[in-house]
This record gives structure tokens, sequence and C-alpha cells, in this order.
């Protein structure tokens, strides 16, 4: 089993800043990708950033430019780091982890979420 752990999130002014971290444990080998994806209220789910194995990246336009996804791979942990926030940013953010399991399928697994809502 893999576990994701979250922390980062809380309530900050429009404009500022915060740092979302995500750090994976149990049975890792490899990992195909690690991200963020977020659920504002009445919306569905949406990828906001991932970072895949061979280091590329990938952001929602909504966020480009403003967010920075990076990945400590000798800690398992990926970070977002969310600069210029906007009251359309307010979300719970959901961890996620992409990586082969026992028999080598593809695995997703999700971290419980942290809170980010920007308001003044």
């Amino acid at each position: 089993q893999v576990q994701l752990v979250e922390s980062g999130g809380g309530l900050v002014q429009p404009g500022g800043s915060l740092r979302l971290s995500c750090a994976a444990s149990g049975s890792i080998r490899s990992i195909n990708a690690m991200g963020w994806h977020r659920q504002a209220p009445g919306k569905q789910r949406e990828l906001v950033a991932l970072t895949a194995a061979d280091s590329d990246t990938n952001y929602a336009d909504s966020v480009k430019g403003r967010f920075t996804i990076s990945r400590d791979n000798a800690k398992n942990t990926v970070y977002l780091q969310m600069n210029s926030l906007k009251p359309e940013d307010t979300a719970v953010y959901y961890c996620f982890v992409n990586l082969p399991n026992s028999l080598g399928f593809p695995t997703v697994y999700w971290g419980r979420g942290t809170e980010v809502t920007v308001s003044s």
C-alpha cells in the first residue's frame, strides 16, 4: 500500500503565496508521475499540475506562470509553489501519485486533500 500525506494549505489573501507538500510512503519502487488536482465547491475535480518520471511537467492553463511544481525523488515528495493566488484558486487540493503496483500495472493513489482558501 501507498500513503500520501499533504500539508501546507490554509487561508491566504489574494496575491499571496502558499506552498503545498505531499510525501508518499509505503511500497514504492518507482514513480511514474506525481501531482495535484483540485476541486472547488460545486465544480468537478481538475488537474492543476503534474511532474513525470522524466521531469516533464504539465500545468492547467489557469495556473501557468503562477504555480510551480517540483519533486524530491529521494524523499518521494512533490511540492506545489502557488504564487499570485486568486479567489478562484480556492479549492481542496488533492495530491496523487501514479506508480506501478506489485504486478507492474500503473496505479493511482490519492491523498485526503488540503484546503486552500484565497480571500480578503
